[in-house]
C-alpha cells in the first residue's frame, strides 16, 4: 500500500492547450477547422463517428445488424492500424472509407 507523502507535489491533470489529441476531450462536434486540423485529428473523429454507427449496428434486434456492425468494426480495426504504423497513405485510404459510411 502505497501512502502518499506530506512533502509531494500535487500533478494537476489540466490540458496542454497544444495537446494534439486534446480535441477528443473538449466537447466539439466534428473535427476543428484549423491548421491543425489533419488526417490524423479528422481520422479519429471518424473512427469515433463510425463506432457510434456500429453501436447503432448492434442495437438492431434479431442479429439484424450484425453483418454491417463487422464490416464496419472491421474498418475500424484497420484504421487504427493505420495510425499505429503511421500509415499516410492508408490513413487516406481509411479515412476516405470512413467518411462514406452510414
Amino acid at each position: 500500500m502505497y501512502i502518499k507523502a506530506q512533502s509531494e507535489p500535487v500533478i494537476s491533470m489540466a490540458f496542454a492547450k497544444d495537446d494534439p489529441l486534446g480535441f477528443l476531450n473538449a466537447n466539439v462536434q466534428g473535427p476543428q477547422n484549423t491548421p491543425q486540423a489533419d488526417l490524423i485529428q479528422v481520422l479519429l473523429y471518424q473512427i469515433i463517428r463510425v463506432k457510434e454507427l456500429i453501436k447503432y449496428y448492434d442495437s438492431i434486434p434479431n442479429g439484424a445488424g450484425q453483418l454491417g456492425s463487422s464490416i464496419l468494426n472491421e474498418l475500424v480495426i484497420a484504421a487504427y492500424q493505420s495510425l499505429v504504423d503511421y500509415d499516410i497513405i492508408l490513413m487516406q485510404k481509411y479515412y476516405d472509407l470512413l467518411l462514406n459510411c452510414d
